[in-house]
This record gives structure tokens, sequence and C-alpha cells, in this order.
């Protein structure tokens, strides 16, 4: 059979030995260990001039080293004493397998589980926010996005003010955008407009500023001059179907406001 070198596993034929230069003879030859018969190649001692003195296998050094000699013994085996159970250990020589009643195995504590997250609302700044910046934000699958706020195509997106979300994927239960981005009291202004147009079934959004301006956003009294408007033009339909420059001094709001009389 043939040997090979305990270092680097090749095959002492195959190794061809280091030559010296000047002489032309083997620099170094092959080493066989005292301690463990082992043989080390001339080619590994030329290479690392340690193992001319020094075996790595049994740590044995044949110089004075700062190195601790010989292998340290193995930590001596102490089997654990066996927990007080209501059965018996097996007997020493058993082919038994141990029941897992008689291992001393300690369960988990049941933790209670912790109580799912709120929604989050998150005002939308249409300028920088879609769905994947919202996914990657609160790191909620685009999947939840749309399902808890029922958003079938992206493009949706931009006719909404804000958006939900889900507590089940975001537990911060903090919105990275708790307040509108054009301001609390111009979204009050908005909301007032939209009312007073529903109310009054007006479409044209300049006439309805037109009327909450004139009563410093009031609702009620904005809705009140409409009405009134709308009373006094059935009162009088000769004089506001009239044209010219005879006009009526009551005579103002949505007709005078989208030139239908000029």
């Amino acid at each position: 059979m043939e040997e090979a070198c305990a270092t680097c596993a090749r095959y002492l034929s195959h190794i061809p030995p280091p030559y010296d230069e000047k002489s032309e003879k083997p620099a170094v030859y092959d080493r066989r260990l005292d301690c463990c018969s082992r043989v080390i190649c001339g080619d590994c001692i030329y290479r690392n001039s340690r193992f001319a003195t020094y075996c790595p296998f049994c740590q044995i050094s044949t110089t004075p080293s700062p190195l601790p000699q010989g292998l340290k013994e193995p930590p001596s085996y102490t089997p654990q004493t066996p927990s007080s159970s209501s059965e018996a250990p097996q007997p020493a020589g058993s082919d038994e397998l141990p029941s897992y009643s008689s291992l001393n195995v300690i369960s988990p504590t049941p933790t209670e589980k912790s109580a799912p997250s709120e929604d989050v609302l998150h005002f939308l700044d249409h300028t920088t926010d879609n769905l994947t910046s919202l996914s990657f934000r609160y790191s909620v699958p685009i999947s939840a996005l749309r399902k808890v706020n029922n958003i079938h195509s992206d493009h949706l997106l931009l006719a909404r003010r804000s958006i939900l979300i889900p507590g089940e994927y975001y537990k911060g239960g903090v919105s990275l955008n708790p307040r509108p981005v054009e301001g609390e009291e111009e979204e009050r202004r908005k909301a007032i407009v939209r009312r007073w147009m529903v109310r009054c079934k007006v479409s044209e959004y300049d006439v309805a500023l037109l009327y909450l301006k004139q009563v410093d956003y009031d609702l009620e009294a904005a809705v009140e001059a409409f009405k009134d408007d709308e009373r006094w033009e059935k009162e009088h339909p000769m004089e506001a179907n009239r044209k010219g420059k005879g006009r009526v001094k009551h005579d103002l709001g949505r007709r005078r406001f989208t030139g239908q009389w000029s």
C-alpha cells in the first residue's frame, strides 16, 4: 500500500523533493514521526520548517517550545443523575429506549397571544405616495393594502385623500403622515365646500367658493343665502331673465358669477 504525506495527503512517490540550487542535492528529506509513525514529506517541511521538529497530530515537539506538549485528556463524562419521576430508570445494559415521561423535558410556557394592532390612517401625498412606496415604508404587502382599502387598480389611489394601513402587518401603531398635506384648516374648508355643493346641488366649485367666502365659510348661512337667491328668482322671473343695465340689487350669486345675464 502506497504511503501518503500526513499533512498534504499526497502520495510520497508523486512528491518531488526540494533540491538545493548550489549542491543540487535534496534540501530536506521526508520525516517519519517517532510518536505516531506518520510521515511528513520534505516539501511540506521545506514550506513550513516547524514540521521538522513538531508533530501536528500528537502536538509534541522534539525541541523546547513555549506551547504545551501533548494532547489534553478529554473531560470526563459524568452522566446526569436521573430526575425523580414516576417510572424507575432503565437498568444498565438494557436495549429498550426510555419513555418520554422519564425525561426531564421543560415544556415551554404558553405565551399569551397579543391583541391585533389597530389600522393606521395615512394621509396621502400624491407627489410621492403610491402603493409601492407605502408597501416599503410600512413593510406591508401591496396585496394587503389593496384588500383593506378596496383598491382594485393602482391609479384609483389618486382619488383618495387617505389610506388605511392594516395593523395585521404594521405593528408600529404610528402613522408616518398623520395629518393632511395641505393643513387641517384647508381640509376643513374643502369639506365645507363639498357639503355645500351636495346640499345645494351645485356642481360649480367657484360658485360654492363665492357664497362661502361672503359668510366666512359658515355652511348654514351660505346655504340660506343660496336658497334666498333661488326663491327670489322664482318670485321675479321677468327681472331675473332681464338683460341690460337695469339689474336688481338682490340678483347676486350664481347668475352673476357664472355670467348667465351678461
